[in-house]
Formats: structure tokens, C-alpha cells, sequence
């Protein structure tokens, strides 16, 4: 290094520190607690662990897929509202490009959902366990999170104690199939919040897929302005590395969400690739019919070991009690290369593992190994 460049380092290194440098204390005090997410994610052998579609995608929709991101010119920026595919999603619910807004997954739009109608002063009602984003999202900004708990037993919702929860609420959040217990919410129940409150009430149907005809509330969308549902192309389309999700809304609530998202925040590439998943949808139905068939076999097979503990599950994962999870999540991870997610000790969750659906190989390479781990030690507290 010449004299110049070494007279530069030390004079750098004899600066001294300039108050208020620490950047953490310039943070708005509503983030100062937050850390980088993670998915406590190991490479595994089988990954079971964040409710991925595990399954090959059909060679229809795969070649379509491929064949137009070939095609789509990367030096145009893509279009701000994804009007094709807005218009695709539309044709799916019987709707138009009005109540449609489409996101960088289901994340980018429950944070503008909050965003946009949340903030100081106001509140959100959450059923927890659910979700942990919802909470989170709620936070950055600065929204009040007001939990109704659900039952210790089976997570039902207590709907009396949630509607007067929801009375003066900003926003109401319901998952179905709710992550992580999987149950659906009873249409009554949010029939009856459109009636009784004022609040707008998200409808999260991520897994709605996995629950069969009549499980999704899309089609009261039109007639009922203050509910929105939440879809993405995550889970059953297979395509959760291309983030793409959307909402159904009111127009009104489509064009506030519109004015507050972040400016191409669904690539070229998300767009062309989700709207040609959406065009080939159809053959998608043999996966998901294959995901529930595997979803009702693995339940069966959990229930049958001694000492384990299952929930109905309408989605594309099951939860379960077992004592010591967090060390059979462990042993799976380390002597099996099987990720699971351990939610032990979340509240509401004691002892609780959330196992995805994967394919028919996948679950029995997972029965297979906590039968080992069963046989080396009992699951009995």
C-alpha cells in the first residue's frame, strides 16, 4: 500500500465516533425489535417444513410455464397492475378486473392491507394460533393487535367474544384453512362480522384448494364490499418461488391498494408464469386430489401411533402433539435429513410439530422415521 493509502486508513481508524452513530437507535421505536425472517430452513434429504407443494408440476403446465418466460423480453418493465393477469384471475372467480389486485405473494398484500387501513389509533382482531405475519405486519405498522384465542382443544373461535372484539376494530384477519391448525372458519361467523361491525374482513384462503367445492367465500365478494379474500399461487399451483398472490375486493378497496403498493413489484416473469399456471389450471386438479388423498392417509397413519396427537386438517398439512416435539423434530432433522416445522413453543402450541403434505414417497420416508424415533423412545410423556 503507498504512504497516501496508509496515512487514509489511519486517519479513518482515528475518527472518532460521531454521536448518535448507532444506526439501531435511529429506527422507528415500532421496528427497533425486528430481526431478518427465517424459516429455520437445514438442507434436508425430505422438506416438509413450509407447506410447499411438494409434487412435480403436470408437463402441461410445466412446457407452458417454460414456453412463455422464454418468451417474455426482460428489458421492459413489466406492467405496474398485472392487467392479464388480473383478467385471468377474474375469468377464475367470475368477476371482473375491478375487484382484483395482484401482489408479490400473499405477504406484499396483507402488509398494504394493513398499511393502508391499519395504522396508530386503530386495530386489528386476529385468531390466534394463527399466522404469525398478521401480528408481525401489524406492528410495522403500528397497529393494535387485539387476539380472540382460540379453544386449547380443538382451535375452534369463540364468535361471541370475536365480534365484540371486531366492534370498533380497523380490520379483522381469518384464516381458512387457518395456518397452523388447518380448520376452516365457519361462514356464519364471518356472515355475521359483515353484519354486526364495521370492520373490513380479510378472508386468508391460501389452502383453500386442499378443502374441497363450497370451501372459499370468493363468490360473496361482489355483493359484500367490506370482505376480502386473500389467493395465491403458492401452495396449490406449486409455485411458491414465483410470488404471486391476489386479492378479491371491492373496487374501492382494489384502487386504495393499488395507489399504496410499492411501484412492479410482480416481475415480468412472476406474471407471465402465473398467468400461464392460470390458464392450464385444470390439470393441476389430479395434484391436489393426490395431496388430499396423501393428507387423509398420513392423519390416519399419525392417529395409529401411541401417544401422538391429530387434528382434522383441510389444507395441505396436518399438526401434531407429541412429547418432546422439539427433539423429534430434532432426531428427524439430524438422523433422518427430514425438515419439519416445530412450533412447540409457540403459545397454544406446546409439543405441537406442523407436518406438510408431501408426496406419497415424502410421507412415508416421515412415518418411517418417527417410527424409528417412537421405537427408540416412546412418544409417552
Amino acid at each position: 500500500m503507498s504512504p497516501a493509502g496508509e496515512k487514509d486508513r489511519e486517519a479513518v481508524a482515528a475518527r472518532p465516533t460521531a454521536a448518535g452513530s448507532d444506526v439501531t437507535a435511529r429506527l422507528r421505536e415500532a421496528l427497533r425489535s425486528f430481526e431478518p425472517y427465517d424459516p429455520a430452513f437445514t438442507p434436508c434429504r425430505v422438506n416438509l417444513s413450509a407447506n410447499e407443494n411438494t409434487h412435480a408440476l403436470p408437463a402441461e403446465v410445466a412446457d407452458a410455464i417454460r414456453e412463455v418466460l422464454l418468451a417474455t423480453p426482460l428489458n421492459r418493465y413489466p406492467d405496474p397492475m398485472a392487467n392479464d393477469l388480473r383478467d385471468e384471475v377474474a375469468r377464475r372467480h367470475g368477476t371482473d378486473r375491478a375487484h382484483v389486485i395482484v401482489g408479490n405473494g400473499g405477504d406484499e398484500l396483507l402488509f398494504n392491507l394493513l398499511f393502508a387501513f391499519g395504522g396508530p389509533g386503530r386495530s386489528v382482531v386476529t385468531c390466534p394460533p394463527d399466522f404469525a405475519e398478521y401480528a408481525n405486519f401489524a406492528a410495522m405498522c403500528e397497529t393494535e393487535v387485539r387476539p380472540v384465542w382460540r379453544d386449547a382443544e380443538d382451535f375452534s373461535i369463540d364468535a361471541d367474544a370475536l365480534v365484540a372484539a371486531a366492534r370498533d376494530a380497523a380490520l379483522v384477519i381469518l384464516t381458512s384453512p387457518n395456518n397452523p391448525t388447518g380448520d376452516l372458519v365457519d361462514p356464519a361467523l364471518v356472515r355475521r362480522l359483515l353484519d354486526e361491525t364495521d370492520a373490513l374482513v380479510l378472508v386468508d384462503e391460501a389452502y383453500v384448494e386442499f378443502a374441497g367445492d363450497g370451501a372459499s367465500l370468493d363468490g360473496w365478494v361482489g355483493e359484500r364490499p367490506r370482505l376480502v379474500v386473500l389467493r395465491t399461487l403458492s401452495k396449490a399451483f406449486g409455485l411458491a418461488g414465483v410470488r404471486v398472490g391476489y386479492l378479491l375486493a371491492d373496487p374501492a378497496v382494489v384502487d386504495a391498494l393499488g395507489a399504496v403498493r410499492q411501484i412492479y413489484s410482480v416481475d415480468v416473469l412472476a406474471q407471465a408464469a402465473g398467468l400461464a399456471a392460470l390458464t392450464h389450471r385444470e390439470a393441476l386438479a389430479g395434484v391436489v386430489a393426490d395431496i388430499v388423498s396423501e393428507r387423509e392417509r398420513l392423519l390416519a397413519s399419525l392417529a395409529d401411533l401411541p401417544g401422538v396427537r391429530t387434528w382434522p386438517s383441510a389444507a395441505n398439512f396436518v399438526l401434531v402433539r407429541l412429547p418432546h416435539a422439539a427433539e423429534v423434530r430434532r432426531r428427524l432433522r439430524d438422523e433422518h435429513s427430514i425438515l419439519v416445522r416445530d412450533f412447540s413453543a409457540a403459545p397454544g402450541l406446546a409439543d405441537c410439530l406442523r407436518l406438510t403434505v408431501g408426496t406419497r414417497e415424502e410421507n412415508d420416508a416421515l412415518l418411517d422415521a418417527l417410527a424409528v424415533i417412537r421405537r427408540d423412545s416412546p412418544f409417552v410423556s
